[in-house]
């Protein structure tokens, strides 16, 4: 066996990490938004702003349905891509049941897995999409999640008519709706090919927090543990990647994610970016410690991160969104609130 053929079949590195042998391109995304996310410094790399915060529907969890429909949609579109050609979708959200999903897609009649990591559900999606068509078993699938403030609060916190304050540790769940057509091809048209080279899958971490005001804490111990070893399964430093990218730790979660890291000789500082910092501007906003939800990372990804990595700004980066494993039956029996996190090796060819 010559040195291609075996680095094709092993395909499986260190732990917990997976190098493709053929890896998967990113054809086409689609970020859809609500009005506060567009008020925010990434507006312009969005496909569509939203400003009536039901898009249109009776309900926050059937605006979310539509937005998760918005986005599939426009991904296809974009893809050029026959909606009968596309395999599978991969996706979740942060509701009971994945209501946001499911209702959103039923009309599309793609077969579909339904996903729950919490907010790393977009990593999750990413990382199953890309094992799928890497593996042949599909030419072309759909990764998509979402998230929307309203819901999110009714189901875990309080109903927004409470009026209830918001802890500084508190982030604010993002309104939005990313989509991926994840293919075997490249776009013919695109001067680029956006492939995803690996993926490292998380484990559940638990360090003891119950505070559910304070998601940084609860994930940040799950993205310390999936990016330490993501670089020893590659035998990489940090600088191996332009940008190390978290979900949506926000600013309290990034300090321990970065203090957590130099405990093990890991220094991520210079190469480290939260999209839940980056989502809003927070001295404008006031979204306290930053954003979070499944449509945080996925919205980041399709609209400001892949543009950066065309464009060749950066050529590679590990994605790491990042989920706080949690009910309203958990939280109010007394549980901890462990966490999780799913990593992407996404590149620019």
């Amino acid at each position: 066996m010559n040195q291609n053929e075996q680095e094709k079949t092993n395909q499986a590195v260190g732990k917990q990490t997976i190098r493709f042998a053929c890896p998967p391109a990113i054809l086409s995304r689609a970020s859809i938004v609500g009005d506060m996310e567009g008020q925010g410094p990434l507006a312009s790399y969005f496909d569509q702003i939203e400003p009536d915060p039901a898009f249109g529907m009776d309900s926050w969890e059937e605006g979310e349905s539509e937005m998760v429909r918005r986005a599939v949609q426009t991904a296809i579109t974009k893809s050029g891509i026959a909606k009968e050609n596309i395999r599978y979708i991969f996706g979740g959200d942060l509701l009971g049941q994945l209501i946001g999903s499911t209702f959103g897609l039923k009309d599309f009649q793609i077969p579909i897995f339904g996903l729950y990591g919490a907010c790393s559900t977009c990593g999750e999606a990413l990382s199953l999409a890309a094992m799928t068509v890497n593996a042949g078993y599909a030419s072309h699938v759909i990764a998509v999640t979402s998230s929307h403030f309203g819901g999110a609060e009714k189901q875990f916190r309080f109903p927004l008519e409470y009026g209830n304050q918001r802890p500084l540790s508190a982030t604010w769940t993002v309104t939005g709706s990313g989509a991926f057509v994840i293919g075997s091809k490249k776009d013919d048209d695109a001067p680029v090919s956006v492939r995803i080279k690996g993926v490292t899958t998380g484990k559940i971490v638990d360090y003891g927090v119950k505070d559910s005001f304070n998601m940084g804490a609860c994930m940040a111990p799950a993205a310390a543990d999936l990016i330490y070893q993501n670089l020893q399964d590659f035998d990489v430093k940090p600088t191996y990647y332009d940008r190390i990218i978290t979900g949506d730790l926000g600013k309290i979660g990034r300090k321990i994610l970065i203090d957590l890291l130099k405990d093990n000789g890991v220094d991520i500082s210079r190469q480290h970016m939260d999209c839940g910092i980056e989502i809003f501007d927070n001295e404008e906003q006031d979204t306290h410690s930053g954003g979070s939800g499944c449509g945080c990372s996925a919205i980041t990804l399709a609209g400001y991160i892949l543009k950066q990595l065309r464009e060749g700004s950066w050529k590679r980066v590990l994605f790491v969104p990042t989920g706080a494993l949690l009910s309203t039956v958990s939280y109010n029996e007394g549980q901890n609130i462990p966490g999780i996190a799913h990593g992407v090796i996404i590149e620019r060819e």
